[in-house]
C-alpha cells in the first residue's frame, strides 16, 4: 500500500484526482491508495449484500461509499459493505458524492472483509474499530477469513462489545435479528 509524503485536508481530499483510475483512503491526512479486492473477499462482500436485500431494501446498501471518521487527522474510510438508516439515505439522495459527512447520520452497519497481512489486520481489528465506535457506527463487522471468523461488534455506550462466530455458529445481530447466517456461510460467500 503506497501512501503520500504530503498532508490533505479532508477539502482537498474530496477534490483530489490524480488522472487515474486509483482508489484512496484518506487516512490521518495522507492518501492511502486501497489495492483491488481478493476475489474471495468481493464475493464475501457480495454474498452479505444479497442477503441483506432479502430483509432491507437494496437502497439501504452500500459497496464503495465512503465514510468521514474521527482521527488524528482527516480520515475517510471505504468499507466493504454499509447498511444505511433511512435518515442518512435521506442525507445521501441527491448528493454529488456517496460519502458520508461528518454532519450526516451514522449508518447501521458497516462490514470490512480484513485482507491477508498484519498491517490490514491492525487497520480493519485496531484502527478502525476505534474510528467506527467514535462515528456511532451501531454494528461493525469484521469477517476474517484467515482468522475463520466473523465478529459482531455491538456499541454499546460508546464503546464496541465484541462477540466471535466460527463455523457453524449463528451470527446473533442485534439491528438485523432476521438475518439468518452462519460463519461458515458467510466465509465461504454462500459455498457452504
Amino acid at each position: 500500500m503506497t501512501t503520500t509524503a504530503r498532508q490533505f485536508t479532508l477539502a482537498e481530499y474530496l477534490t483530489y484526482s490524480d488522472g487515474t483510475d486509483k482508489r484512496y483512503e484518506l487516512v490521518n491526512g495522507e492518501l492511502v491508495e486501497m489495492p483491488s479486492e481478493s476475489d474471495l473477499n468481493n464475493a464475501i462482500a457480495i454474498f452479505l449484500l444479497l442477503a441483506f436485500a432479502q430483509l432491507i431494501p437494496g437502497r439501504l446498501l452500500r459497496r464503495g461509499t465512503e465514510i468521514v471518521v474521527s482521527g488524528f487527522r482527516a480520515t475517510s474510510r471505504v468499507p466493504d459493505l454499509m447498511v444505511l438508516t433511512e435518515d442518512l439515505a435521506a442525507a445521501l439522495a441527491g448528493t454529488a458524492r456517496s460519502i458520508i459527512m461528518p454532519d450526516m447520520p451514522p449508518p447501521a452497519l458497516v462490514v470490512e472483509v480484513v485482507s491477508p497481512g498484519k498491517e490490514n489486520e491492525d487497520r480493519d481489528y485496531r484502527y478502525k474499530r476505534s474510528e467506527y465506535a467514535a462515528r456511532g457506527i451501531t454494528e461493525y463487522w469484521i469477517v476474517d477469513p484467515q482468522g475463520d471468523r466473523v465478529v459482531v461488534l455491538t456499541l454499546v455506550d460508546g464503546l464496541y462489545e465484541e462477540a466471535i462466530y466460527q463455523g457453524d455458529e449463528r451470527l446473533v445481530s442485534q439491528t438485523f435479528s432476521l438475518l439468518e447466517l452462519s460463519a461458515k456461510q458467510i466465509l465461504q460467500a454462500g459455498e457452504a
